[in-house]
């Protein structure tokens, strides 16, 4: 009976630490609201940095879903949010057919957004109204008489994380 009892428990040892341990799952991200007419595939999410690396070689537009972390939010109508660019500013990233999110969206809130980058010159109408949004004052809204040439990025989803 022993010697049958060993080569039994020594295969039952061997058998149960040959078995493969599942792989570690990445963590669920928590997400929150959504908002605009497009859902958000986060897991296509790329940074800020990742994102301007690769936007600087295009010329045309490009569809991009990037992760950033939210630093303004417009407070007349909540139809567009500044988000960190890493270089102790922000730029503006619009929503497509004036969607809105909330006005009491707290800012340092990360948000996964879902649209269109693309090089762009910002009329100087566009930039007093924007100005004025922001609560700029009249002296600083009529300093600006000259178009901005930049990047224009359009959001058609977005979703917060929790």
């Amino acid at each position: 009976m022993k010697k049958l009892l060993f080569p039994l428990l020594a295969g039952i040892v061997l058998v149960s630490c040959s078995q493969q341990q599942p792989e570690a799952t990445e963590e669920k991200i928590a997400l929150g609201e959504s908002y605009g007419p497009a859902k958000v595939d986060v897991e296509k999410a790329i940074s800020v940095q990742e994102f301007f690396t690769d936007f600087e070689k295009k010329d045309g537009p490009e569809e991009y879903t990037i992760e950033g972390k939210i630093v303004e939010v417009c407070q007349k109508a909540g139809c567009w949010v500044g988000i960190d660019d890493g270089n102790n500013d922000y730029f503006m990233v619009r929503f497509k057919d004036h969607f809105t999110i909330p006005l009491d969206t707290k800012t340092d809130t990360y948000a996964y957004m879902h649209g269109v980058a693309t090089w762009d010159s910002i009329p100087v109408a566009q930039l007093k109204e924007d100005a004025a949004a922001e609560g700029k004052t009249k002296e600083e809204i009529d300093r600006i008489t000259q178009p901005k040439y930049t990047f224009a990025y359009v959001a058609d989803g977005i979703v917060m994380k929790k």
